[in-house]
């Protein structure tokens, strides 16, 4: 995939990220490269175990002990043209916290572990567009209900009160959907977030993130095992092996005419 710079959102280079056990080290995410181009839906694809959501948690600095970034550059570059290295901020440092949400969101595997038991939807999603926007109360609700309708909450001024017990997985889902695109991101990311849901569900949640990526030009990377949803929703492809990136490129030539046997294996299986 040839780059032109301003098209450019995220450039990871040499990404080492590794875990410092009483065992050992273990070298999850071992000198990764690749590039999130602006506008487009990344796909980051490989068995578990490969490092991808590691990939995905180092971009954030949202690392789980014993783990850190010990290597690497993550350029990020604002609206503004200015040039952020991820790798160099503190993860708890307030530069790093307004990056996370504002310019990037993610979404998980299980909303609930993103979504807090004991506060309706509608207070958790406000919470962050008020940080944000700096706007009132009234008016943070009212753009949450939008926000809610946007990813096909039925009823969305009703539910907005709900608690996430209240709502079915998909629903739960949708609203984790909701709480990432508050603010606006510039890049969603996006941890298998449909391997729990069953088929139809799934494939509802799929149509609503291309819908996004679409109505709102947002720029989206997801992880994933499926090639099946590689082929439904990619624009660029990153294949995962073992902490490294074995291959990379645009989905049609991924697909039809692959390089690497690992990634002539994951099409066969």
């Amino acid at each position: 995939v040839k780059n032109n710079i301003e098209d450019i959102f995220l450039d990871v280079r040499g990404l080492k990220t590794h875990f410092f056990t009483d065992e050992g080290i273990v070298k999850a995410v071992d000198g990764v490269d690749f590039t999130i181009n602006r506008g487009r839906t990344i796909c980051i694809v490989g068995e578990s175990g490969c490092g991808k959501s590691i990939t995905a948690r180092s971009i954030l600095q949202i690392i789980d002990k014993p783990g850190k970034i010990v290597e690497g550059k993550m350029l990020l570059q604002k609206n503004s043209g200015e040039n952020i290295d991820i790798c160099r901020l503190k993860s708890t440092g307030k530069a790093m916290r307004k990056i996370r949400g504002k310019e990037i969101s993610m979404i998980f595997q299980e909303p609930m572990s993103s979504l807090s038991p004991i506060h309706t939807i509608g207070n958790q999603i406000m919470e962050g567009i008020e940080l944000h926007f700096g706007i009132s109360k009234s008016e943070s609700r009212k753009r949450a209900i939008e926000i809610l309708d946007r990813v096909g909450i039925p009823k969305a001024e009703e539910r907005i009160d709900s608690y996430v017990f209240e709502l079915s997985g998909g629903m739960r889902q949708r609203a984790m959907i909701a709480m990432a695109l508050s603010c606006q991101p510039n890049l969603l990311i996006a941890d298998e977030p449909t391997t729990a849901l069953d088929v139809t569900t799934q494939a509802n949640i799929l149509d609503l993130i291309k819908k996004i990526q679409k109505d709102l030009n947002m720029t989206i990377m997801f992880i994933t095992h499926d090639l099946g949803v590689v082929a439904e929703i990619a624009d660029d492809v990153v294949v995962m092996y073992l902490g490294k990136v074995v291959e990379s490129g645009d989905v049609d030539s991924i697909f039809n005419d692959p390089k690497h046997p690992y990634t002539k294996k994951l099409l066969e299986s």
